[in-house]
């Protein structure tokens, strides 16, 4: 049976390439409709040719398709994966240029010092609802899959607004698991884990290996190996200095954003100056370069690899699944093809004890024909879940009042929420300051 699957934001080649690759090593998902659509016809054109090659290099069949018209797009889905950005990056560092001028800094600053900052959330948040009234409009019974940050409050926000979607938040976050796992020594097949939590604040609470429980092996790590892989400067990965300490005091572990740069460096106190920063190995500012120089490098890449016909595109992104559970996902709602995948989704079932219904959460989900149904965790520790409370569900709740209320004064809440906001002309200057930037006129005018 042929399916249609359609990716909004395609022009990110990275991920709509690894996507194809998936899809190319899924037999079911063979023969599908996979329309690619992009406000950005140059990066659109380079995608669809890539995809192509790729498919007729692996020799599978794939009927793909390419438009600039988010309606044509939908005509007929089955599945929609949203992984849009609405505003570019260059408008989030010029935001971030004018916060650390008024003294906002990396570190436990989730709405500012972030890639989910409240002023590019905002034009996310507007993305959002036009794909889903479009998609309720035309293919009323499509998947909506949202890849794009900020999915922790746009899938709070939709599932609020739009009850009759049905809408699941995917994030590779869980995966730091996996790099826990190697530096153990651990096959990754014989695994067993939950990690709870809100999207970029999940903990791994429990952790099997072959059936036993390999949480201790993670204390032995820290007592026995820590200060030797520490030493070193160039030290990447989970186990890093700040996380163990966080597992240490709280009892259960940070996994992938969670108190990583890409999560918004939570929490505060390991930032608070450059030279607590050194001591706990942390740069958030070298990671955020590296993470738009490598950006920038991958684009480049794939306009050299699209526009060389002579280079077969597989030699370049090698024919091996990818580990992003998009594909399996699609596999599992279009093909019955039942499965356990971390999905984030409403609190309805209780999920994670403690947190309100109606908020995203990310947990084990069963995913099949029948759609996808969360499984009780066993919840968060008390410090962790007070954390989440305060740091991640109050201010999002605050942010989503203050878009749907047009209200500037309810913006500025949010900014004097922040950790690094010391006084109230600060917060206005910053709200301010933001509002006055090139490119953020149709922002002013919504913040009333």
């Amino acid at each position: 049976m042929s399916f249609t699957i359609t990716i909004i934001g395609a022009g990110s080649a990275v991920f709509s390439l690894s996507m194809v690759r998936d899809l190319c090593l899924t037999p079911t998902l063979h023969g599908s409709r996979v329309v690619f659509m992009d406000i950005d016809q140059g990066r659109l054109d380079a995608i669809h040719a890539l995809a192509t090659r790729y498919a007729c290099e692996l020799g599978v069949t794939l009927d793909l398709h390419k438009t600039t018209n988010r309606r044509e797009a939908l005509d007929g889905a089955d599945l929609v994966v949203n992984a849009a950005l609405a505003a570019g990056h260059h408008r989030l560092r010029a935001g971030w240029d004018v916060a650390r001028e008024l003294g906002y800094r990396w570190g436990g600053s989730p709405h500012i010092m972030h890639d989910e900052a409240y002023w590019i959330n905002f034009y996310q948040y507007r993305l959002f609802e036009g794909v889903i009234e479009d998609l309720l409009a035309i293919c009323p019974n499509a998947w909506y899959v949202q890849i794009a940050n900020p999915v922790k409050s746009g899938i709070t926000y939709l599932a609020r607004r739009y009850p009759q979607a049905k809408i699941v938040g995917l994030c590779h976050g869980y995966g730091g698991v996996y790099d826990i796992a190697r530096r153990l020594g651990l096959e990754r097949e014989h695994l067993s884990f939950e990690v709870p939590g809100v999207n970029h604040f999940i903990w791994l609470t429990k952790l099997f290996y072959q059936g036993h429980d390999a949480m201790p092996l993670i204390d032995a790590w820290i007592a026995e190996h820590s200060a030797a892989a520490w030493s070193r400067d160039d030290w990447f990965g989970e186990l890093n200095p700040k996380k163990c300490d966080l597992y240490k005091r709280i009892g259960a572990f940070p996994i992938g954003d969670t108190a990583g740069d890409g999560g918004g460096s939570w929490g505060w106190w390991y930032h608070q100056d450059d030279a607590t920063e050194r001591r706990w190995k942390e740069n958030p500012r070298h990671f955020w370069n590296r993470f738009f120089i490598e950006g920038e490098a991958q684009v480049s890449d794939i306009a050299r690899i699209s526009a060389d016909l002579t280079v077969r595109v597989s030699e370049h992104f090698l024919p091996e699944l990818s580990g992003e559970s998009i594909v399996p996902l699609a596999e599992a709602l279009l093909c019955d093809t039942a499965r356990v995948i971390i999905c984030n989704i409403p609190n309805t079932g209780n999920f994670v004890p403690g947190l309100p219904s109606d908020f995203q959460v990310e947990v084990p989900a069963l995913v099949s024909k029948r759609g996808i149904q969360g499984i009780q965790t066993g919840g968060l520790p008390l410090a962790a879940l007070a954390y989440a409370l305060r740091d991640c569900i109050a201010p999002t709740n605050l942010e989503l009042a203050a878009y749907i209320n047009h209200s500037r004064d309810l913006l500025l809440e949010l900014v004097l929420m922040d950790p690094w906001t010391r006084t109230l002309e600060q917060a206005r200057a910053l709200v301010d300051a933001i509002a006055a930037l090139p490119g953020h006129t149709e922002l002013a005018a919504h913040y009333r």
